[in-house]
């Protein structure tokens, strides 16, 4: 209370707020109606700048090597990933390097974790990025993304199996661990002894890891003429010889088929055997145990994908919902070495993506006008390639009156016309990279098209400085500001391309002695680095 009871000045009036604190809370969006709307404008702006005439793509790194080369958000990984290099600062730099390893200690796959939103979790290396790898050895590793510290170690199973695939059931949810195809060795199959289970599953959830179950894919319950398995988006996929494709629900399988549910680190007695889970020498039990052909209400269907005509069964990412769609039949009319492809949009809006060499559609679904149970494909917008209009005549007549025909015509992936090869999408920006190539002679020449994914209209060309071989193996990477190229070449040589993003009106002569200044060489374990 103020002097003779009155009430203090500062009563009813607001507290001032610490500067920085505000600050940091208007970053985060905290101030406004949704807590994302900040971060929309700040890429809204990005997208602007990059659109804009004067900004330019500039190669400022460029790295060779002997192993494969992969990307994920802002991370460039070498040597198997035992190496990191961040892409995001001005200078990409070296995050960590491993220590050299022996085989059975190589990592054959990895995903990268996010830190979800929202979510009280147990440990606080559980808010920052990581890296899950999977080893020779069958063992999982949880890494620092930053460090590479071992957070985590998880031991899958013993010499019955060997890992080698990491996958995603559901993104930054569900983790699916897949081994390699079970094969006798020839003393066994001279021995007369039968080999039923093809393929072993372990199914965790993430961020923390815990342990879903794992179960094994028996041809006795699904068939002998299994090929090959997958869990996505809570089904099991079953891949038949013949093009057959078996789906079934993945939760409704282990309702019924789960034995035990097991923890990661809990003491376990399993088959008179008792251990850790996930500890060495044990494992993880085999806990869903498949005793007959689950339940009959699963859906198959028969797959075909043929270059010259492609039918849509359209299986939409609802669990066993299957739709066919007026004009589900889709033709590019091409003829072509390389076959056409089609896939769901990957920005989740239900449209559809079919890539031709020389032209990219855009389709999606549309009820039909007086009758709401039935949809049909309609063009949402198309994308055509920059080529000369050439007359592919069979019959050609001379200066001198000869007539001269044609053996054979002109191909539409023809390595000497402009040819779409990579179509991905940017989710932050919101747009559809394209990446065109052309190839006359030795000299191929290549550039990604940035398209707004709403309308299709161009906004943006970055032409690639290097050269590029329709013959090799590429990748290229559009992310924010940042353009990664990487390219496979003969006698498993690999090279990095990185390219960023720069907003000035610097002229080109500049730049070429300003890179002549700044360039810098360096070689590190079988690596080439330059920097410029």
């Amino acid at each position: 209370m103020g002097p003779g009871g009155a009430a203090p000045p500062w009563r009813g009036v607001r507290a001032p707020h610490n500067v920085c604190r505000l600050l940091s809370g208007r970053v985060r969006g905290f101030y406004a109606q949704d807590a994302g709307v900040a971060l929309r404008k700040n890429l809204g702006i990005l997208r602007r700048l990059l659109c804009q005439e004067s900004t330019k793509f500039r190669k400022v790194w460029t790295s060779h090597s002997t192993s494969p080369v992969t990307y994920e958000s802002g991370r460039i990984y070498f040597d198997n990933y035992r190496c990191c290099v961040s892409s995001i600062a001005g200078e990409p730099r070296i995050l960590y390097q491993m220590p050299p390893c022996s085989k059975s200690e190589k990592i054959e796959d990895a995903l990268l974790l996010e830190c979800p939103l929202g979510e009280t979790l147990p440990s606080l290396s559980d808010y920052k990025t990581s890296l899950v790898v999977l080893t020779a050895q069958n063992c999982l590793l949880r890494l620092s993304a930053n460090t590479g510290e071992i957070l985590e170690k998880i031991y899958l199973a013993g010499s019955y199996c060997k890992f080698r695939y990491l996958n995603w059931d559901s993104p930054q949810e569900i983790m699916v661990v897949k081994s390699v195809q079970q094969k006798l060795s020839a003393a066994a199959r001279q021995a007369g002894i039968q080999q039923s289970v093809l393929f072993f599953l372990a199914v965790f959830r993430v961020l923390p890891l815990s342990f879903i179950g794992m179960l094994e894919i028996n041809k006795k319950i699904f068939g002998n003429s299994v090929m090959d398995v997958a869990v996505s988006n809570g089904i099991l996929i079953v891949m038949n010889s013949m093009g057959l494709v078996k789906l079934y629900s993945f939760q409704a399988i282990s309702e019924q088929f789960m034995e035990q549910h097991f923890d990661l680190g809990s003491e376990f007695n399993w088959n008179n055997r008792v251990g850790i889970v996930g500890k060495y020498p044990f494992g993880l039990p085999c806990n869903i145990k498949i005793t007959e052909q689950p339940h009959p209400g699963q859906k198959q269907c028969k797959v075909s994908h043929t270059a010259m005509s492609m039918h849509l069964s359209l299986v939409l990412e609802r669990p066993l919902l299957q739709i066919r769609a007026k004009n589900g039949i889709q033709d590019m009319k091409c003829c072509s070495l390389e076959p056409d492809w089609i896939y769901f949009h990957p920005d989740t809006s239900g449209r559809i993506i079919h890539v031709g060499p020389n032209l990219i559609k855009v389709l999606k679904l549309k009820e039909i006008e007086n009758n709401t149970n039935q949809q049909e494909i309609i063009e949402d917008f198309i994308i055509v390639a920059n080529r000369e209009n050439i007359v592919n005549n069979s019959v050609t007549v001379t200066a001198s009156g000869r007539v001269v025909k044609k053996r054979f015509n002109l191909l539409d992936d023809d390595p000497e016309q402009e040819t779409f090869k990579i179509v991905n999408h940017e989710d932050e920006l919101d747009l559809l990279s394209v990446v065109a190539v052309t190839q006359i002679g030795r000299d191929g020449r290549a550039h990604l098209d940035l398209h707004c994914n709403e309308h299709g209209i161009l906004l943006k060309s970055v032409p690639f400085l290097e050269s590029w071989d329709v013959t090799y193996s590429h990748q290229v990477y559009f992310d924010r500001d940042v353009v990664l190229h990487i390219e496979q070449k003969p006698n498993r040589i690999f090279s990095c391309y990185v390219y960023q993003m720069v907003c000035d009106s610097e002229n080109e002569d500049d730049h070429t002695s300003y890179k002549k200044k700044k360039r810098l060489c360096c070689k590190k374990g079988g690596r080439i680095f330059e920097y410029f």
